[in-house]
């Protein structure tokens, strides 16, 4: 697959993923974080794994990568209750903000302890221009940050990354569909006992079922395909930084759907993200072999 286009589908899977702490504000109040993370979990890993049986996908089970599966598996079911715990305890905007804004770093770190791939000096001015974008979006003066949110949203952002870095290995031997199928269905099944320890009756209502299906479909199973499928052809620390989508588009749907307050210092926060995001979706012909074999 070509590299820009590549680069493409994880700005897409970003924007959609980026929808996900405003799904959580608009659920019902009974709803509860770590419940709607398994939620999402299972509605996303069925849907992956109905697809693959509709398909008639074909697994190779001599060949699974069960050490990398695990990881990934354990890493999306640990995300879910950090990010939207971390959404409830910080807000739409900083949540999201924190978790991905911190998963660059971690992945470009865990990229070069699992690959041995050293930073390249675009990806650093990139993440470093990105982050600081993510910074001034944080930035408000009536703005409160609650340390255990903040921590949670610290520790998403790690299970991301890893996440990340681990499905880099899986995508190699398995079509991205079925790993991710594999990965969320089995996230999912650690997830189990969530749905004995809260309250699940919000589900019944038209707006339980909606947030359910959206989260499920769009920003799991739609959203985790699109950015497994172009790993095959880009960095997994370069796929976090282009991740930083995802805040940008949480803090607009925050602003103008949500009603949270904008500032001079956020408008420029949101332009320094776009332009590291333009700067490391640019790949002159020349860089496009170098990028895409690892």
């Amino acid at each position: 697959m070509n590299t820009s286009l590549s680069k493409i589908l994880i700005l897409c899977a970003a924007v959609l993923w980026g929808t996900t702490g405003t799904a959580q504000a608009l659920a019902s109040a009974e709803a509860h974080s770590v419940a709607i993370g398994a939620v999402r979990l299972a509605v996303g890993g069925l849907s992956l794994l109905a697809a693959c049986l509709i398909q008639k996908k074909k697994v190779d089970v001599r060949h699974l990568p069960i050490l990398p599966l695990t990881v990934a598996a354990a890493s999306m079911a640990a995300y879910q209750p950090l990010f939207f715990s971390a959404v409830i305890k910080t807000g739409v905007a900083v949540g999201t903000m924190v978790a991905i804004g911190s998963a660059p770093l971690l992945s470009g770190v865990l990229d070069y302890i699992v690959y041995s791939k050293k930073p390249t000096k675009k990806w650093l001015l990139a993440t470093f221009t990105g982050i600081l974008g993510c910074c001034c979006l944080l930035l408000k003066k009536d703005s409160q940050i609650d340390v255990i949110g903040l921590g949670m949203a610290i520790g998403a952002g790690a299970s991301f990354a890893c996440y990340t870095t681990v499905n880099k290995k899986i995508v190699q031997y398995v079509d991205p569909q079925v790993g991710a199928s594999l990965v969320f269905t089995t996230a999912a099944v650690l997830l189990i006992p969530c749905w004995f320890m809260y309250d699940m009756s919000w589900l019944v209502s038209l707006n339980g079922i909606g947030i359910a299906l959206h989260l499920g479909i769009l920003t799991t199973a739609l959203a985790y395909v699109l950015f497994s499928t172009a790993l095959k052809s880009v960095h997994a620390s370069t796929a976090v930084t282009l991740s930083l989508a995802e805040p940008v588009t949480a803090f607009l749907l925050g602003v103008f759907l949500l009603g949270e307050s904008l500032t001079l210092v956020n408008i420029c926060g949101a332009v320094l993200v776009f332009v590291s995001l333009a700067f490391l979706t640019y790949s002159p012909k020349s860089s496009l072999n170098q990028e895409v074999h690892i």
